[in-house]
């Protein structure tokens, strides 16, 4: 008999620890989501709310009301986002996360919600093709996919790698830095907040196209599916456009063509 309990037990010990995020997403009736609070329109902090606003906001929103559960938002860097999946210390990151063959050995990543290209800004009329970069000082976010394209396909030039975008802006106007790459949208907002914007311009030509995508922690197979029936059902039901059309449409700081929808 006492035999048997303890298989019982260690049994139900054994469900426990294989209980998977959805469940205890589901159970807590809270989603706690990693995003970026100083990346228009991303995710930027709303000082007169209180909150985080932004693209990836919205999506977060709308997942989590699919969820049926309340959104906890948690500031994460660019070097915090594989990191405090893995620590538990937040459940999904919706932060520019650009899917990778390399990450998607590490984590899951959802279908793609957003598509951009990584571009450069400039000094106004300073440089005509993008081989003229070739041996420049260019500011990039540590450790991001643009770091990793730059010294990939720029082998000669000065990658200074930053955690801080409105430190690589200053270096830019203060000429300690020739160009910052990144996603087209984020040069468009950086760009949108410069005092002195009518000096600088987005290089038209992209080096790369990348997805953004929800990344969850490795083998959340429950979890991945119903985030991306989330995603599905807002492209479905149009909240997926309204919400680009928000930050990317005609009207916006920042109007952008959405050449894209979301689908498996």
């Amino acid at each position: 008999m006492k035999m048997r309990l303890w298989a019982v037990l260690l049994l139900c010990l054994g469900l426990v620890a294989r209980a998977d995020d959805l469940d205890s997403i589901l159970q807590k009736q809270e989603v706690v989501i990693g995003v970026k609070d100083a990346s228009p329109p991303f995710g930027v902090y709303d000082k007169a709310k209180g909150t985080v606003s932004g693209y990836d906001i919205d999506f977060a929103l709308g997942i989590a009301k699919r969820l049926g559960v309340k959104p906890v938002f948690r500031t994460v860097n660019p070097d915090d986002r594989v990191p405090f999946l893995q620590e538990r210390k937040v459940d999904l990151v919706i932060a520019t996360f650009t899917k990778s063959p390399e990450r998607e050995r590490l984590l899951e990543f959802s279908l793609g919600y957003f598509v951009t290209g990584q571009k450069f800004l400039v000094a106004a009329g300073k440089y005509q093709r993008v081989e003229e970069l070739n041996r420049a000082r260019i500011g990039v976010v540590n450790a991001s996919t643009s770091e990793k394209t730059l010294r990939k396909q720029m082998p000669e030039a000065q990658v200074m790698p930053n955690e801080d975008y409105p430190e690589m802006v200053r270096m830019l106007q203060a000429g300690q830095l020739d160009a910052i790459s990144t996603d087209e949208p984020i040069l468009a907002g950086l760009l949108g907040k410069m005092s002195n914007r009518s000096k600088f311009e987005i290089m038209s030509t992209a080096i790369t196209f990348e997805s953004y995508g929800v990344g969850m922690r490795k083998g959340e197979k429950k979890l991945l599916k119903a985030v991306n029936d989330a995603l599905l059902d807002m492209e479905n039901t149009g909240e997926a456009k309204r919400i680009f059309d928000r930050w990317f449409g005609p009207n916006s700081s920042m109007p952008m063509m959405r050449f894209f929808t979301i689908r498996n």
